[in-house]
């Protein structure tokens, strides 16, 4: 597997080694030794995540406080354009965010560690995105922020007008959102 930090460096972009032939192909989606060699990760995954949505579909920026979830991130359909942002109150990158295309095409997975928003908008006509993480769900942690937040200055694709949830759309900017010290 290939190990690529971002632009915040415990973002990390994971491309698997992708075996393929005219049958179609075959890669390892998850092997916990790889990950703790090759890229530092030495996480215990307690939950997968499977979600399905439309073109335009935004969910995030979520993150769980007192359960702070990492997430190691993929799609198995389609394509999304996957967004983190840094919201660790001491952090150098504190407010900085990163943003990928992950795809079905590309097979890239994105390890998001604890403290840190996530959130992705579908960019295709439908994608399937899976997840596993470090935490369970747990509602009474769960917080959000606007995925539009003006301090934050998102990049999201310009030609999409994004479909939310009530619970999404109700989101906190930045600066009045609990975050992590």
């Amino acid at each position: 597997m290939k190990v690529t930090p971002t632009a915040i460096p415990e973002v990390l972009i994971i491309e698997p080694v992708v075996y393929g032939d005219d049958r179609g192909f075959f890669y390892e989606s998850f092997n916990e030794k790889l990950l703790a060699e090759k890229a530092g990760i030495h996480e215990r995954f307690v939950q997968d995540n499977h979600s399905r949505s439309a073109k335009g579909v935004l969910r995030g920026l979520h993150y769980q406080l007192n359960k702070a979830q990492g997430k190691l991130v993929r799609v198995t359909l389609g394509e999304v354009y996957d967004v983190a942002i840094d919201i660790r109150k001491h952090s150098p990158t504190f407010g900085k965010w990163i943003g990928i295309s992950l795809s079905a095409e590309n097979k890239k997975l994105l390890w998001i560690p604890k403290g840190f928003a996530h959130g992705f908008v579908v960019t295709s006509d439908v994608a399937e995105f899976l997840y596993k993480t470090t935490d369970f769900y747990d509602p009474s942690s769960e917080r959000c922020i606007i995925w539009n937040d003006p301090s934050l200055a998102i990049t999201w694709p310009s030609h999409l007008t994004p479909t939310l949830s009530a619970k999404d759309n109700q989101g906190k900017l930045l600066q009045e959102a609990e975050i992590f010290s």
